[in-house]
């Protein structure tokens, strides 16, 4: 007896937020994320796509966090182009995702080191289809894909401060010559405001001609590979070699805010409450402990 595909669902899946993270394919598959195990579009004929896996593939693809060029499938042996491509399949689902303008889960495949792993990106939609030649010089069809995201953040530098705990999208980037992380420049200057422009670590407090000199530090970096949130539960003031540090994997907070490195504690403001997540990512991914000094 044949077995009945599993209905089209389009746009998020219960209990899945962004960010969410996967060991393994079969994974993301079993959250009801993605049909398939190896295919990079989801998708049932005659209907929109449902969701795509970006794992650096296809030598045309360009992964600008809320921006993606993704290439549909076909015509690709070891991540390059021999072939032209075709509007079937997976391409056509994605033709009628633009056309009709549904929701686009995204996964990406996530390499650090010799570890992978799957997470969650959250939903896009493809704003562009156009078949051109790649750089290897076949048609593909490519497909520009733009993060849904959440309202804008309010001008009022009281509720940036009051800001709830909510789940985060990556940080957005804008598409021009070059590509860079957008920072909100208002929760820079907050999260410095919160401090009097004070290290959290060790009180420093840098006067210059202009003002006082502190640095605002992501604890979850932005873009790839982390693609941590531009929110203030994410945000530390820190000095500038403080800062350097944490970025480099010296030292860590723990969730009691102690510290891992180097002794000391994290000054915290009554009105800044530090996301435990991001602590724990940086523990895990960006931390690197010290190895004991060899006793001769």
């Amino acid at each position: 007896m044949a077995t009945r595909p599993v209905p089209v669902h389009l746009g998020p899946v219960a209990g899945i937020e962004p960010g969410h993270e996967f060991l393994r394919r079969s994974e993301v598959k079993d959250a009801g994320l993605h049909r398939d195990l190896y295919k990079g579009i989801s998708s049932l004929k005659g209907h929109p796509a449902e969701a795509i896996v970006l794992s650096g593939g296809y030598e045309d693809d360009q992964d600008l966090g809320s921006v993606i060029l993704y290439t549909g499938e076909g015509g690709n042996q070891e991540g390059r182009q021999v072939a032209d491509q075709q509007l079937t399949s997976g391409n056509r689902a994605l033709q009628l995702s633009f056309e009709q303008q549904t929701p686009v889960r995204v996964i990406r495949k996530v390499q650090e080191g010799k570890r992978a792993f799957y997470q969650y990106a959250g939903l896009y939609l493809i704003t562009r289809s156009s078949a051109q030649l790649g750089r290897s010089g076949h048609l593909i069809w490519q497909f520009r894909l733009e993060m849904l995201t959440a309202e804008a953040l309010p001008d009022s530098a009281a509720t940036l401060l009051q800001e709830p705990a909510v789940t985060y999208e990556p940080a957005p980037r804008q598409l021009a010559l070059t590509s860079r992380v957008v920072r909100d420049t208002r929760l820079m200057r907050a999260v410095k405001e919160l401090y009097d422009f004070s290290c959290q670590v060790c009180a420093a407090r840098l006067p210059t001609p202009t003002g006082p000199y502190a640095e605002a530090a992501h604890i979850r970096g932005l873009g790839g590979p982390h693609h941590g949130p531009d929110k203030l539960d994410n945000l530390l003031c820190l000095c500038p070699n403080h800062h350097v540090t944490f970025d480099r994997g010296s030292w860590s907070v723990n969730d009691d805010g102690t510290l891992q490195g180097q002794s000391g504690r994290l000054m915290l403001a009554l009105a800044h409450e530090v996301n435990p997540l991001h602590l724990l990512y940086h523990r895990r991914r960006i931390y690197q402990p010290h190895p004991a000094p060899t006793l001769f």
